[in-house]
């Protein structure tokens, strides 16, 4: 099981973007796939305010459109969305404990490592390095997996 990070499903998503055609491929695989895989609502939502807006799409797209996309991935069998149990609160202390130099825009990372370390969950799809961070994580660049 793994977590897709909101950049994966961005390029995915950006048919002008280098990346499109292998994160593309590596989404619908997993859509259509038999292997359990992970969203949040953080990243789904990132995903839709970085395809909706103007300053970082010269033709961003309509938010139903953006949700239309989301949509299909929450309908993909195998999906799972992962959400804070009765630990969240626990867990988070001791990945804010154990990560030193966290803050500002990392707290979106964190969020999404947190609750990956919640549920037990230590792969992640992304191109973000700051992931590297969280120790207990497998990062992994769907461009140079192998």
């Amino acid at each position: 099981m793994f977590v897709v990070d909101t950049n994966v499903l961005v390029y995915a998503a950006n048919t002008s973007a280098s990346e499109h055609r292998v994160c593309r491929s590596k989404l619908d695989e997993w859509r259509q796939g038999t292997f359990p895989w992970c969203l949040t609502w953080a990243v789904t939502y990132e995903f839709l305010r970085i395809v909706t807006h103007p300053r970082v799409f010269a033709e961003p797209w309509a938010l139903t459109d953006a949700w239309r996309f989301v949509d299909i991935l929450l309908a993909s069998p195998r999906v799972q969305v992962l959400v804070p149990t009765s630990r969240h609160a626990e867990v988070a202390a001791q990945v804010i404990k154990d990560t030193p130099g966290l803050g500002g825009n990392l707290l979106h990372d964190v969020h999404t490592a947190v609750l990956m370390r919640e549920h037990g969950i230590k792969r992640i799809y992304t191109r973000d390095s700051d992931f590297f961070r969280f120790k207990f994580l497998e990062v992994i660049d769907p461009l140079t997996e192998r």
